[in-house]
């Protein structure tokens, strides 16, 4: 029977005052009787806007008619054709501004929670189905990949799929890339993106880690060693700072390295080997999702106070509505129109303050957000002992200056044209090191992209 409801079913979580103590997964997922009452309200539209707007385009109402049917590894297959990585996507894709901000019950009410649902299919056929080692036969042809994150592992998928014989270099000793080192384990445990990973080595995909393309080999010995084309998914990891006085100081660090000890090293744990910044009044700089993530981590690791400071107001906040209110739900402290000047020291030459000034919007900037302008006069200190700076990541320059013939623009990140092709022959591109920090699921929509121009240019070669 359709349900009418205007609104979707929640997603149980964890108690805000139990989870901001522990790094188990904050949202618990549908059960089945949940998952085919929010299944019956989708209305199988028949232009399928949902599926426009997915990066991926994977075919929504399809998967959901499987649901309902109570066929939820043929839900998962449905997804599984133009989505290699299901369980992530469903757990940090933001679908509010993407497949749901299309989907017409949202006219008049809450979109279906399509994401939602594309984790419980993921969910039960991680917990049921048998891994098939299936590899399809070979056509003779030889990828590269460079990186493992989501745009590299999702261009693998496919090329593997095709019976390309495909080799991932990874740079640090897992796999993964920002799934592992930036995501924390409270919003995607690692033993998913392993599994997905898993899945792809069945299908034939070789993961050599610990190489780091552009110092370990180069792009030209790759070609040297018989590969036929490479597709680089090297990621954006490089962090941008404000430039301000006191950045050097003891007690301020970067999201990208409080995160990847955290997540990748595992420094919560308390018999790890990797230490971590512990800070007891902690001010993270940054309002996107990243900044949301290591706010949160630092409440977890024991901090009594933790401030997101932003220069613009909520209406601007970069990060996923989900997150935000997670992080309220924890006990984040948000200051908007607030911007850092200075970081002040004491006698040991660690943080001691954060010195602010409020701010004021003007007229629209050329992000399209409005431009947030000082108030005179209006500078306060915020007592802190660690500043983190979550204000985005650029691509490291290592493989352009090892490479000769490959563009970059102003930003470091890899010019390439409509195919994903670069400006050196038969290497292409996606992912952050193309767009810059941006999300998984665009990411992976590059690598999909990649997979077709590969496949196009060696059919024709």
């Amino acid at each position: 029977m359709a349900n009418l409801s205007p609104t979707k079913n929640p997603m149980p979580v964890q108690d805000p005052l139990v989870r901001n103590h522990n790094f188990t997964e904050v949202a618990l997922g549908y059960s089945e009787e949940t998952a085919l009452n929010e299944a019956e309200r989708c209305l199988h539209c028949a232009n399928h806007p949902c599926t426009q707007k997915c990066p991926v385009s994977v075919n929504i109402p399809e998967f959901i008619q499987k649901i309902k049917e109570k066929d939820y590894e043929g839900a998962y297959q449905v997804i599984s054709v133009d989505s290699s990585l299901p369980a992530i996507c469903g757990r940090v894709c933001p679908q509010e501004s993407q497949c749901e901000s299309a989907c017409t019950r949202g006219i008049k009410g809450e979109a279906v929670g399509i994401g939602r649902l594309e984790r419980f299919v993921a969910d039960w056929h991680n917990e049921h189905a048998q891994l098939s080692h299936e590899k399809p036969a070979s056509n003779g042809h030889k990828v590269a990949i460079v990186g493992s994150g989501p745009s590299g592992l999702t261009c693998a998928g496919d090329l593997a799929k095709a019976g390309y014989e495909v080799t991932i270099f990874e740079a640090l000793h897992l796999a993964g890339g920002v799934l592992v080192y930036g995501i924390p384990e409270f919003r995607l445990p690692k033993a998913i993106v392993q599994k997905e990973i898993d899945s792809l080595k069945a299908l034939g995909v070789t993961v050599q880690t610990n190489v780091i393309v552009g110092k370990s080999l180069t792009v030209d010995e790759l070609f040297e060693d018989g590969y036929e084309a490479i597709y680089i998914a090297s990621g954006a990891g490089l962090p941008m700072f404000m430039h301000i006085p006191g950045e050097n100081l003891k007690g301020v660090l970067s999201a990208n390295e409080f995160l990847t000890r955290i997540n990748l090293m595992k420094a919560y744990k308390e018999d790890a080997d990797t230490p971590v910044r512990r800070g007891k009044k902690v001010a993270v700089v940054g309002g996107g999702n990243v900044a949301m993530d290591a706010a949160r981590c630092a409440k977890r690791l024991g901090a009594d106070e933790v401030y997101i400071i932003y220069r613009r107001s909520e209406k601007e906040l970069p990060a996923r509505k989900e997150e935000v209110e997670h992080a309220r739900e924890e006990g984040i402290i948000f200051r908007f129109l607030t911007n850092p000047v200075e970081i002040l020291a004491d006698d040991d030459k660690s943080v001691k303050a954060l010195k602010c000034v409020e701010m004021e919007l003007g007229e629209p900037d050329a992000s399209g957000r409005r431009r947030p302008i000082a108030k005179e006069g209006s500078d306060f200190t915020l007592e802190v002992d660690t500043v983190i700076m979550a204000l985005g990541t650029t691509p490291n320059p290592l493989i352009k200056s090892t490479t000769k013939g490959l563009e970059t623009n102003k930003k470091g990140c890899l010019v390439v044209d409509e195919k994903g092709l670069t400006s050196r022959a038969a290497v292409y591109a996606g992912g952050d090191a193309v767009t810059g920090s941006a999300t998984v699921i665009k990411a992976m929509g590059a690598g999909k992209l990649g997979a077709k121009s590969i496949d196009e240019y060696l059919q024709n070669k």
